[in-house]
């Protein structure tokens, strides 16, 4: 969803809200995840004198692996954002630091997806102590202890 913010940017005291989800085509796009809702997102940009942020919350249910015992879940994950929106860049090594307004405008499904695959957690675990499978018989020992040396 591509929001122009024309207005926000250039008059302060402005506030511009949003409740949208990212399009079903854009989260194809993305490899190893499979969500079980749509990425809702909702927020506002808003222009406190002179200084443009943009703050948003990202919820997606996603149909997870546990890297110990491979059991499948489903699991929820929602994530607060804030980001400070500016028109252009005199450095661009700063891009990561910012939103760029080009054109006036901004991709909030783009930034969406962006802050919400930075955010998911590296490893997945369907409990704190899971014990995962047995490397020599293969099977859950979360289940059964299968009495096999390893």
């Amino acid at each position: 969803m591509v929001m122009h913010i024309k207005n926000v940017l250039n008059v302060p005291g402005t506030k511009q809200a949003f409740d949208t989800c990212v399009p079903e085509e854009r989260l194809e796009q993305i490899a190893g995840l499979v969500f079980r809702t749509p990425v809702t997102v909702k927020g506002a940009i808003e222009n406190r004198a002179g200084v443009v942020t943009l703050t948003m919350q990202i919820a997606c249910t996603l149909l997870v692996t546990c890297d110990r015992c491979l059991k499948e879940l489903v699991r929820e994950f929602s994530y607060d954002e804030e980001h400070l929106v500016v028109r252009a860049l005199e450095n661009e090594d700063m891009e990561d630091r910012y939103i760029v307004a080009r054109g006036e405008s901004i991709d909030i499904a783009e930034i969406a997806v962006t802050d919400l695959l930075l955010r998911l957690p590296s490893k997945t675990l369907c409990r704190e102590d899971c014990k995962g499978l047995c490397p020599v018989c293969g099977c859950d020992r979360n289940v059964t202890d299968c009495g096999c040396e390893g």
